[in-house]
């Protein structure tokens, strides 16, 4: 009979992060197909077969071949139960992918072994580091012509800051790419070779235990080289580092190929964290407790468009979840029973009746939940840390073109808002409705959903950039609304001033000394 202790001990939750294009859908489906999840996985490069990707449900992923929304997937492998949480590739959706990286206990990067590291990589390590989370890396298409590996280690470690330590190491690339030198499991593994002939045994001094016409090659010679320098100058293998997120294991290979994958798959499970204590308002909250807990970090609308559905995503914190039990939703106070819920493959769906620390489970909303909120069968109503709000930069008015369709515009643009990725303002003197968002892409999305999803066609007219700030007063003289400093409420009815430009805000902070305006984000 296992106990709560070896259910948690056996979670493994993670996120993919990447730059757009380096593979991250890619290997999100390969990772699913060693769990026997799948049995076919559609890459990006697949969409003229018509053949899309498990992980991209939305119709607008699949027609652009692009991930916007997170995610959430779980299969079992080898006694471990993983939860993948694949995030938004398009810098446009950051924020969806900071709350994401708020609800794992550990990190995948992938790494375009052409391009190296690229800025949105950047973005979302500095958030990875920021929680302290273990940091996986895999340099993918190593089959195409790319990078000296040595130069995409050494550019790992200047560019983030983060000591590597190469759990193996490519025997070649491109044309020439012939496997890779597996230091951890002290063998080589060749490409384009199947069954037991794939592994090649190495002895104690770490070469080629066999006879193999691999011995007479040049790449052999130089990649025996090149894992001496890497033994006597690199760094140290230090599991400890690697817990805290100090030291990233790199491994090598293609995803689209699926070479490297489950290789780098057994290592993670080896060395990836299982669920952690999480602080909250009350003190530290152990996964293993007896009460469960978990906060909402993500809520989709329209997952099943032929039911009008609202899915809020838990991250389970601690205890063990049970379909129909009884939970207090802190931030309200009120109870709620938890009877339809659901796991996850993409937009396939079952019924969960029990869930550990570390699990992802959707629970079906009717509007009791927002992000950020916490639910615990604990009388102590904690809370779990704040999820980041982003500040809006870009803006639109937005109107139905058909003014017979206002109802389902009240309600499309309602129900899209609660998700977090565009937020809605209205003017305080015509009550225009305008949207903010941290991209472009953003707005595109909405405009397709609310026509797809909720049949009404927008009007969008362009407000150009604005700078954000709430005030901190419940009561405001709305006098002070002008051209420049647009006086808005937002959805809970807060006040905020959209300013044109730092000139703007500056000078109506000189002129109104009284009014106290504050970022979201700067918010601790």
């Amino acid at each position: 009979m296992t106990t709560l202790k070896d259910e948690v001990q056996s979670r493994r939750t993670f996120a993919i992060i990447s730059h757009p294009d380096a593979g991250k859908t890619t290997l999100t489906e390969k990772l699913l197909l060693f769990g026997g999840a799948i049995r076919d996985a559609g890459t990006v490069k697949a969409r003229k077969t018509g053949k899309y990707a498990t992980s991209d449900w939305m119709e607008i992923e699949k027609q652009r071949g692009i991930s916007v929304t997170s995610s959430v997937m779980q299969f079992d492998y080898d006694d471990f139960r993983v939860n993948i949480l694949d995030t938004p590739g398009h810098q446009d959706f950051s924020e969806d992918t900071y709350r994401t990286l708020m609800a794992v206990d550990s990190a995948v990067m992938i790494i375009d072994s052409a391009k190296g590291i690229e800025d949105q990589t950047v973005k979302l390590f500095k958030v990875c580091r920021m929680r302290g989370i273990p940091i996986f890396t895999f340099i993918n298409k190593m089959d195409r012509q790319g990078k000296m590996p040595l130069e995409l280690l050494a550019e790992l470690e200047e560019v983030l800051g983060i000591e590597t330590y190469p759990m193996n190491w490519p025997i070649g690339m491109g044309k020439d790419f012939v496997g890779i030198y597996d230091r951890f499991n002290n063998r080589i593994e060749q490409f384009k070779t199947e069954g037991d002939e794939r592994f090649l045994p190495l002895n104690d001094e770490g070469e080629l235990e066999v006879d193999h016409e691999l011995k007479d090659s040049q790449l052999y010679e130089q990649t025996l080289e090149e894992i001496m320098l890497l033994t006597e100058a690199g760094n140290q293998f230090s599991e400890e580092n690697i817990a805290n997120g100090k030291l990233s294991p790199v491994f090598f290979g293609s995803a689209l190929t699926t070479f490297g994958v489950q290789t780098f798959l057994d290592a993670y499970l080896q060395f990836a964290p299982a669920p952690q204590a999480r602080m909250t308002t009350s003190g530290e909250m152990s996964p293993v407790s007896n009460d469960f807990s978990g906060f909402i970090f993500k809520i989709q609308a329209n997952m099943n468009p032929k039911h009008r559905d609202r899915i809020a995503f838990l991250r389970i914190c601690s205890g063990k979840f049970e379909r129909g039990m009884s939970v207090n939703l802190s931030r309200t106070g009120k109870p709620i029973n938890l009877s339809s819920s659901t796991q996850f493959m993409a937009d396939d769906r079952n019924t969960v009746n029990e869930a550990v620390s570390g699990d992802i489970i959707g629970l079906y909303d009717t509007g009791n939940y927002q992000i950020g909120d916490t639910i615990t069968t604990s009388k102590d109503m904690f809370q779990f840390e704040r999820l980041p709000q982003f500040t809006p930069e870009l803006f639109m008015r937005v109107t139905a073109k058909n003014v017979m369709k206002q109802k389902h515009f009240h309600k499309g643009i309602n129900q899209l808002v609660q998700e977090g990725a565009i937020q809605l303002f209205k003017t305080v003197r015509m009550e225009e409705y305008l949207l903010g968002a941290v991209g472009q892409l953003q707005f595109e999305v909405f405009e397709h959903r609310m026509r797809n999803e909720y049949n009404v066609e927008v009007m969008m007219e362009r407000m150009g950039s604005k700078i954000t700030r709430w005030a901190e007063d419940e009561k405001l003289d709305e006098n002070l609304h002008s051209s420049r400093s647009i006086l808005v409420k937002d959805r809970f009815e807060k006040y905020a001033f959209l300013f044109e430009n730092e000139f703007a805000l500056r000078w109506f902070q000189d002129k109104n000394p009284d009014v106290e305006l504050y970022n979201p984000m700067d918010l601790k």
